[in-house]
Protein backbone atom coordinates (compact mmCIF):
# COMPACT_ATOMS: atom_id res chain seq x y z
CA UNK A 1 0.00 0.00 0.00
CA UNK A 2 1.32 3.44 -0.87
CA UNK A 3 -0.17 6.82 -0.06
CA UNK A 4 0.77 10.38 -0.86
CA UNK A 5 1.40 12.41 2.28
CA UNK A 6 1.58 16.20 2.20
CA UNK A 7 2.49 17.18 5.77
CA UNK A 8 5.03 19.39 7.44
CA UNK A 9 7.26 17.49 9.86
CA UNK A 10 6.63 18.01 13.54
CA UNK A 11 9.60 19.99 14.84
CA UNK A 12 11.77 18.46 17.51
CA UNK A 13 10.45 20.60 20.37
CA UNK A 14 6.93 19.26 19.81
CA UNK A 15 7.65 15.59 19.10
CA UNK A 16 6.83 14.17 22.54
CA UNK A 17 3.02 14.25 22.23
CA UNK A 18 2.75 12.61 18.80
CA UNK A 19 5.61 10.21 19.57
CA UNK A 20 4.00 8.89 22.74
CA UNK A 21 0.68 8.50 20.95
CA UNK A 22 2.38 6.60 18.13
CA UNK A 23 4.23 4.31 20.55
CA UNK A 24 1.08 3.58 22.53
CA UNK A 25 -1.04 2.90 19.44
CA UNK A 26 1.65 0.78 17.82
CA UNK A 27 2.53 -1.06 21.01
CA UNK A 28 6.13 0.05 20.69
CA UNK A 29 6.32 -0.13 16.88
CA UNK A 30 6.86 2.94 14.69
CA UNK A 31 5.83 3.21 11.05
CA UNK A 32 8.58 4.71 8.87
CA UNK A 33 8.33 6.36 5.45
CA UNK A 34 10.73 5.74 2.53
CA UNK A 35 14.02 7.65 2.69
CA UNK A 36 15.55 8.17 -0.77
CA UNK A 37 19.16 9.23 -1.39
CA UNK A 38 20.71 10.21 -4.77
CA UNK A 39 24.36 9.99 -5.79
CA UNK A 40 25.52 12.27 -8.59
CA UNK A 41 28.46 10.04 -9.55
CA UNK A 42 26.50 6.77 -9.92
CA UNK A 43 23.88 5.20 -12.22
CA UNK A 44 20.70 3.83 -10.57
CA UNK A 45 20.10 0.09 -10.91
CA UNK A 46 16.30 0.58 -10.85
CA UNK A 47 15.39 -2.37 -8.61
CA UNK A 48 14.39 -0.55 -5.41
CA UNK A 49 10.75 -0.27 -6.53
CA UNK A 50 10.86 3.48 -7.21
CA UNK A 51 8.65 4.60 -10.12
CA UNK A 52 10.64 4.96 -13.39
CA UNK A 53 9.64 8.63 -13.66
CA UNK A 54 11.08 9.40 -10.21
CA UNK A 55 14.71 8.31 -10.30
CA UNK A 56 15.72 11.94 -10.85
CA UNK A 57 12.95 13.40 -8.68
CA UNK A 58 15.49 15.51 -6.74
CA UNK A 59 16.76 17.06 -9.97
CA UNK A 60 19.13 15.77 -12.64
CA UNK A 61 21.98 17.82 -11.18
CA UNK A 62 21.64 15.87 -7.91
CA UNK A 63 22.02 12.56 -9.71
CA UNK A 64 19.83 9.48 -9.81
CA UNK A 65 18.28 7.92 -6.72
CA UNK A 66 20.10 4.64 -6.17
CA UNK A 67 19.70 4.23 -2.40
CA UNK A 68 16.89 3.79 0.09
CA UNK A 69 17.95 4.18 3.73
CA UNK A 70 16.27 2.37 6.63
CA UNK A 71 15.73 3.48 10.24
CA UNK A 72 18.36 6.14 9.71
CA UNK A 73 19.37 8.96 12.02
CA UNK A 74 22.46 9.56 9.85
CA UNK A 75 22.64 12.41 7.37
CA UNK A 76 23.76 11.67 3.81
CA UNK A 77 27.00 13.40 2.90
CA UNK A 78 25.96 14.87 -0.45
CA UNK A 79 26.65 18.24 -2.03
CA UNK A 80 23.47 20.29 -2.35
CA UNK A 81 21.62 17.94 0.00
CA UNK A 82 18.14 18.58 1.31
CA UNK A 83 18.10 19.33 5.03
CA UNK A 84 16.68 15.91 5.90
CA UNK A 85 18.56 13.82 3.32
CA UNK A 86 19.28 10.37 4.72
CA UNK A 87 17.06 10.82 7.78
CA UNK A 88 14.07 8.54 8.40
CA UNK A 89 10.64 9.94 9.25
CA UNK A 90 8.05 8.27 11.45
CA UNK A 91 4.39 8.53 10.41
CA UNK A 92 1.38 8.58 12.69
CA UNK A 93 -2.13 9.75 11.83
CA UNK A 94 -0.93 12.04 9.06
CA UNK A 95 1.89 13.58 11.09
CA UNK A 96 5.58 12.94 10.44
CA UNK A 97 8.56 13.39 12.73
CA UNK A 98 12.21 12.41 12.55
CA UNK A 99 13.32 9.11 14.07
CA UNK A 100 16.38 11.07 15.21
CA UNK A 101 14.15 13.41 17.23
CA UNK A 102 12.21 10.48 18.63
CA UNK A 103 15.39 8.85 19.92
CA UNK A 104 16.55 12.15 21.41
CA UNK A 105 13.16 12.58 23.13
CA UNK A 106 12.85 9.16 24.73
CA UNK A 107 15.95 7.18 23.90
CA UNK A 108 15.68 4.51 26.58
CA UNK A 109 12.21 3.49 25.47
CA UNK A 110 13.17 3.37 21.81
CA UNK A 111 16.71 1.96 21.68
CA UNK A 112 17.28 0.87 25.29
CA UNK A 113 19.03 2.68 28.11
CA UNK A 114 22.38 0.91 27.65
CA UNK A 115 22.68 1.95 24.00
CA UNK A 116 21.32 5.45 24.57
CA UNK A 117 23.55 6.11 27.57
CA UNK A 118 26.63 5.15 25.55
CA UNK A 119 25.86 6.78 22.19
CA UNK A 120 22.95 9.19 22.85
CA UNK A 121 21.62 8.21 19.39
CA UNK A 122 20.82 5.25 17.14
CA UNK A 123 24.41 4.79 15.92
CA UNK A 124 23.81 2.54 12.90
CA UNK A 125 21.69 2.44 9.75
CA UNK A 126 21.04 0.23 6.75
CA UNK A 127 20.07 0.78 3.15
CA UNK A 128 19.40 -0.71 -0.24
CA UNK A 129 22.32 0.23 -2.47
CA UNK A 130 21.39 -0.31 -6.12
CA UNK A 131 23.49 0.47 -9.17
CA UNK A 132 23.53 -0.48 -12.82
CA UNK A 133 27.26 -1.17 -12.81
CA UNK A 134 30.28 -1.22 -10.48
CA UNK A 135 31.35 1.76 -8.42
CA UNK A 136 34.91 2.97 -7.74
CA UNK A 137 37.37 0.99 -5.61
CA UNK A 138 37.09 2.91 -2.36
CA UNK A 139 37.38 2.67 1.41
CA UNK A 140 35.69 4.05 4.51
CA UNK A 141 37.83 5.68 7.16
CA UNK A 142 38.55 4.21 10.58
CA UNK A 143 37.28 5.86 13.75
CA UNK A 144 40.62 7.61 14.30
CA UNK A 145 40.97 8.91 10.74
CA UNK A 146 37.34 10.04 10.47
CA UNK A 147 37.65 11.90 13.77
CA UNK A 148 40.25 14.18 12.14
CA UNK A 149 37.41 15.77 10.17
CA UNK A 150 34.77 15.54 12.90
CA UNK A 151 33.17 12.37 11.52
CA UNK A 152 32.82 8.74 12.57
CA UNK A 153 34.41 5.71 10.96
CA UNK A 154 32.38 3.31 8.87
CA UNK A 155 32.54 -0.47 8.84
CA UNK A 156 29.74 -2.01 6.76
CA UNK A 157 28.20 -5.28 5.65
CA UNK A 158 26.36 -6.67 2.63
CA UNK A 159 23.50 -9.06 2.00
CA UNK A 160 22.17 -9.73 -1.50
CA UNK A 161 18.45 -10.22 -1.00
CA UNK A 162 17.00 -12.47 -3.74
CA UNK A 163 13.72 -10.51 -3.66
CA UNK A 164 15.49 -7.33 -4.80
CA UNK A 165 17.76 -8.95 -7.37
CA UNK A 166 15.57 -10.09 -10.24
CA UNK A 167 18.47 -9.27 -12.60
CA UNK A 168 22.26 -8.96 -12.32
CA UNK A 169 22.71 -5.61 -14.13
CA UNK A 170 26.09 -4.93 -15.73
CA UNK A 171 28.78 -6.32 -13.41
CA UNK A 172 27.71 -8.63 -10.55
CA UNK A 173 31.24 -8.89 -9.17
CA UNK A 174 32.99 -6.90 -6.46
CA UNK A 175 36.71 -6.16 -6.26
CA UNK A 176 37.77 -6.41 -2.62
CA UNK A 177 41.07 -5.64 -0.98
CA UNK A 178 44.38 -6.05 -2.81
CA UNK A 179 46.21 -9.08 -4.15
CA UNK A 180 48.56 -10.57 -1.55
CA UNK A 181 52.05 -9.27 -2.23
CA UNK A 182 50.89 -5.87 -3.48
CA UNK A 183 53.28 -3.14 -2.35
CA UNK A 184 52.49 0.33 -1.14
CA UNK A 185 54.71 1.67 -3.93
CA UNK A 186 52.46 0.02 -6.52
CA UNK A 187 49.36 1.55 -4.99
CA UNK A 188 51.05 4.93 -4.62
CA UNK A 189 51.71 4.95 -8.37
CA UNK A 190 47.98 4.55 -8.97
CA UNK A 191 47.43 7.80 -7.10
CA UNK A 192 50.33 9.49 -8.89
CA UNK A 193 48.71 8.54 -12.21
CA UNK A 194 45.28 9.95 -11.31
CA UNK A 195 45.20 12.38 -14.27
CA UNK A 196 46.88 10.11 -16.83
CA UNK A 197 43.93 7.87 -17.71
CA UNK A 198 42.83 4.71 -15.89
CA UNK A 199 45.08 4.49 -12.83
CA UNK A 200 45.10 0.70 -12.93
CA UNK A 201 44.14 0.05 -9.32
CA UNK A 202 41.93 -2.91 -10.26
CA UNK A 203 45.03 -4.65 -11.64
CA UNK A 204 46.11 -4.91 -8.01
CA UNK A 205 42.84 -6.39 -6.74
CA UNK A 206 40.65 -9.48 -7.10
CA UNK A 207 36.96 -9.61 -8.06
CA UNK A 208 34.53 -11.99 -6.37
CA UNK A 209 31.32 -13.09 -8.09
CA UNK A 210 28.33 -11.96 -6.04
CA UNK A 211 25.82 -14.63 -5.01
CA UNK A 212 22.21 -13.98 -4.05
CA UNK A 213 21.40 -14.94 -0.48
CA UNK A 214 24.96 -14.40 0.81
CA UNK A 215 26.94 -11.45 2.12
CA UNK A 216 30.20 -9.89 3.28
CA UNK A 217 31.57 -8.03 6.30
CA UNK A 218 33.86 -5.13 5.36
CA UNK A 219 35.99 -3.44 8.06
CA UNK A 220 37.05 0.21 7.74
CA UNK A 221 40.18 0.89 5.74
CA UNK A 222 39.51 -1.98 3.32
CA UNK A 223 39.21 -1.23 -0.40
CA UNK A 224 36.11 -2.47 -2.21
CA UNK A 225 34.38 -1.71 -5.51
CA UNK A 226 30.78 -2.93 -5.09
CA UNK A 227 29.27 -4.68 -8.07
CA UNK A 228 25.82 -4.48 -9.57
CA UNK A 229 23.64 -6.61 -7.30
CA UNK A 230 21.19 -4.64 -5.17
CA UNK A 231 22.70 -4.74 -1.70
CA UNK A 232 21.20 -4.57 1.78
CA UNK A 233 23.87 -2.82 3.87
CA UNK A 234 23.76 -2.70 7.68
CA UNK A 235 26.58 -0.35 8.69
CA UNK A 236 27.83 2.21 11.17
CA UNK A 237 26.05 5.56 11.12
CA UNK A 238 28.49 7.50 8.97
CA UNK A 239 28.81 8.49 5.31
CA UNK A 240 32.58 8.94 5.03
CA UNK A 241 34.56 7.49 2.14
CA UNK A 242 37.54 7.94 -0.14
CA UNK A 243 37.52 6.85 -3.81
CA UNK A 244 40.88 5.35 -4.88
CA UNK A 245 39.87 4.52 -8.47
CA UNK A 246 39.83 7.39 -10.95
CA UNK A 247 37.87 5.99 -13.93
CA UNK A 248 34.92 3.57 -13.81
CA UNK A 249 33.15 2.45 -17.00
CA UNK A 250 34.60 5.50 -18.73
CA UNK A 251 33.38 7.93 -16.06
CA UNK A 252 36.01 10.12 -14.42
CA UNK A 253 36.08 10.23 -10.62
CA UNK A 254 37.32 13.63 -9.39
CA UNK A 255 40.19 13.80 -6.88
CA UNK A 256 37.76 15.57 -4.53
CA UNK A 257 35.99 12.25 -3.92
CA UNK A 258 39.26 10.68 -2.80
CA UNK A 259 39.97 13.39 -0.22
CA UNK A 260 36.50 14.60 0.83
CA UNK A 261 36.95 13.20 4.36
CA UNK A 262 40.63 14.05 4.82
CA UNK A 263 41.99 17.18 6.56
CA UNK A 264 42.54 19.92 3.93
CA UNK A 265 46.29 20.09 4.57
CA UNK A 266 46.53 16.38 3.67
CA UNK A 267 44.66 16.48 0.34
CA UNK A 268 47.86 15.88 -1.65
CA UNK A 269 49.83 13.95 0.95
CA UNK A 270 49.98 10.52 -0.70
CA UNK A 271 51.63 8.89 2.32
CA UNK A 272 48.78 10.07 4.54
CA UNK A 273 46.14 8.95 2.02
CA UNK A 274 47.69 5.48 1.77
CA UNK A 275 48.12 5.40 5.54
CA UNK A 276 44.33 5.38 5.99
CA UNK A 277 44.21 1.84 4.61
CA UNK A 278 44.33 -1.19 6.88
CA UNK A 279 47.14 -2.75 4.90
CA UNK A 280 47.13 -6.19 6.51
CA UNK A 281 43.41 -6.65 5.95
CA UNK A 282 43.69 -5.48 2.34
CA UNK A 283 46.41 -7.98 1.41
CA UNK A 284 45.02 -10.82 3.54
CA UNK A 285 45.64 -14.09 1.61
CA UNK A 286 42.52 -15.51 3.28
CA UNK A 287 40.32 -12.53 2.52
CA UNK A 288 37.21 -14.51 1.59
CA UNK A 289 37.49 -16.85 4.58
CA UNK A 290 37.71 -13.84 6.91
CA UNK A 291 34.95 -11.70 5.36
CA UNK A 292 32.38 -13.87 3.53
CA UNK A 293 28.97 -14.63 5.10
CA UNK A 294 26.31 -17.24 4.45
CA UNK A 295 22.97 -17.38 6.31
CA UNK A 296 22.75 -19.43 9.50
CA UNK A 297 19.58 -20.43 11.35
CA UNK A 298 19.08 -18.38 14.50
CA UNK A 299 15.66 -19.71 15.47
CA UNK A 300 12.75 -21.56 13.88
CA UNK A 301 9.33 -23.05 14.49
CA UNK A 302 6.43 -24.53 12.56
CA UNK A 303 6.20 -22.60 9.28
CA UNK A 304 8.91 -20.02 10.04
CA UNK A 305 12.66 -19.61 10.22
CA UNK A 306 14.80 -16.69 11.39
CA UNK A 307 18.32 -16.63 9.92
CA UNK A 308 21.45 -14.66 10.70
CA UNK A 309 22.49 -12.85 7.53
CA UNK A 310 25.00 -10.38 9.01
CA UNK A 311 27.12 -11.43 11.97
CA UNK A 312 30.66 -11.47 13.28
CA UNK A 313 32.74 -8.69 14.79
CA UNK A 314 34.82 -5.81 13.43
CA UNK A 315 38.20 -5.67 15.14
CA UNK A 316 36.66 -7.62 18.01
CA UNK A 317 33.56 -5.43 18.42
CA UNK A 318 29.96 -6.45 17.70
CA UNK A 319 28.89 -3.27 15.90
CA UNK A 320 25.84 -4.43 13.93
CA UNK A 321 24.07 -7.60 12.88
CA UNK A 322 21.01 -8.60 10.85
CA UNK A 323 18.45 -11.36 10.47
CA UNK A 324 16.06 -12.52 7.76
CA UNK A 325 12.65 -13.82 8.84
CA UNK A 326 10.67 -16.09 6.50
CA UNK A 327 7.09 -16.93 7.49
CA UNK A 328 4.85 -19.29 5.48
CA UNK A 329 1.42 -18.25 4.21
CA UNK A 330 -1.16 -18.32 6.99
CA UNK A 331 1.51 -18.66 9.64
CA UNK A 332 2.30 -16.67 12.75
CA UNK A 333 5.25 -16.38 15.10
CA UNK A 334 6.45 -14.31 18.02
CA UNK A 335 9.72 -12.43 17.66
CA UNK A 336 11.52 -11.63 20.86
CA UNK A 337 14.86 -9.87 20.52
CA UNK A 338 17.12 -8.36 23.14
CA UNK A 339 17.48 -5.09 21.23
CA UNK A 340 15.75 -2.63 18.92
CA UNK A 341 15.87 -3.15 15.16
CA UNK A 342 15.01 -1.58 11.83
CA UNK A 343 12.63 -3.76 9.77
CA UNK A 344 12.01 -3.80 6.01
CA UNK A 345 9.57 -6.19 4.33
CA UNK A 346 10.91 -7.64 1.07
CA UNK A 347 8.19 -10.12 0.12
CA UNK A 348 4.53 -10.75 0.87
CA UNK A 349 2.00 -9.16 3.19
CA UNK A 350 0.83 -9.50 6.76
CA UNK A 351 0.98 -7.76 10.11
CA UNK A 352 3.56 -7.00 12.75
CA UNK A 353 1.78 -6.24 15.99
CA UNK A 354 -1.02 -3.86 15.02
CA UNK A 355 0.74 -2.53 11.91
CA UNK A 356 0.00 -3.75 8.39
CA UNK A 357 2.82 -5.05 6.19
CA UNK A 358 2.73 -4.92 2.41
CA UNK A 359 5.66 -5.23 0.03
CA UNK A 360 5.26 -2.52 -2.63
CA UNK A 361 5.50 -3.25 -6.34
CA UNK A 362 6.20 0.37 -7.25
CA UNK A 363 6.58 3.54 -5.17
CA UNK A 364 6.14 7.14 -6.24
CA UNK A 365 8.61 9.64 -4.79
CA UNK A 366 6.96 11.22 -1.75
CA UNK A 367 4.55 8.37 -1.11
CA UNK A 368 4.39 6.40 2.10
CA UNK A 369 4.48 2.60 2.18
CA UNK A 370 3.58 -0.21 4.58
CA UNK A 371 6.86 -2.12 4.36
CA UNK A 372 9.10 -0.35 6.90
CA UNK A 373 8.90 -0.40 10.70
CA UNK A 374 11.16 0.45 13.65
CA UNK A 375 10.88 -2.16 16.41
CA UNK A 376 11.71 -0.31 19.60
CA UNK A 377 13.64 -1.86 22.47
CA UNK A 378 10.41 -1.84 24.46
CA UNK A 379 8.58 -3.92 21.82
CA UNK A 380 11.50 -6.18 20.96
CA UNK A 381 12.12 -7.31 24.52
CA UNK A 382 8.42 -7.80 25.22
CA UNK A 383 7.91 -9.73 21.98
CA UNK A 384 5.93 -8.91 18.83
CA UNK A 385 3.61 -11.15 16.85
CA UNK A 386 4.17 -11.41 13.10
CA UNK A 387 1.41 -12.88 10.92
CA UNK A 388 1.39 -13.77 7.23
CA UNK A 389 -2.00 -12.88 5.77
CA UNK A 390 -0.98 -13.37 2.14
CA UNK A 391 -0.67 -16.27 -0.27
CA UNK A 392 3.14 -16.23 -0.52
CA UNK A 393 5.93 -16.29 2.09
CA UNK A 394 6.33 -13.14 4.17
CA UNK A 395 10.04 -12.25 4.17
CA UNK A 396 11.66 -9.40 6.10
CA UNK A 397 15.12 -8.14 6.95
CA UNK A 398 15.92 -6.45 10.25
CA UNK A 399 19.19 -5.05 11.52
CA UNK A 400 20.46 -4.34 15.03
CA UNK A 401 22.91 -1.96 16.66
CA UNK A 402 26.07 -2.62 18.68
CA UNK A 403 26.19 -5.34 21.34
CA UNK A 404 22.59 -6.31 20.63
CA UNK A 405 23.24 -9.95 21.53
CA UNK A 406 25.30 -11.78 24.09
CA UNK A 407 26.52 -13.99 21.25
CA UNK A 408 26.57 -13.84 17.45
CA UNK A 409 28.14 -16.35 15.04
CA UNK A 410 31.67 -15.69 13.89
CA UNK A 411 32.62 -15.19 10.26
CA UNK A 412 33.19 -18.65 8.84
CA UNK A 413 30.85 -20.47 11.22
CA UNK A 414 28.53 -21.33 8.32
CA UNK A 415 31.08 -23.94 7.22
CA UNK A 416 30.38 -25.96 10.34
CA UNK A 417 26.59 -25.45 10.36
Amino acid sequence: MTNQVETKPVISDNVAKVLNAALDAGEGLLRLTPTWVPRNFLHPGKRIRLHPDDYYAMGAERGGIDERWFSSTTEASNDGREWHEGLSFCLFEGQTFLLRDAVAETGARIIGSTLFDKYEKWPVYSKFFDNMGPIPHHMHQSTADAALVGQEGKPESYYFSPQYNNCDNNFPHTFMGLEPGTTKAQLRKCLEDWSKGDNGILDLSKAYRLKRGTGWLIPPGVLHAPGSLCTYEPQWGSDVFGMYQNIVEGRYVPWDLLVKDIPPDKHHDLDFILGQLDWEKNVDPNFKDNNYLEPMVADSGPGWVDRWIVYGTVNGDQLFSAKELTLDSGGSCELKDSAASGWITVQGSGKIGSLDLQTPVIIRYGQTTSDEVFITHEAATRGVTVTNTGSEPLVSLRYFGPDAFSWVPSVGDHKQA
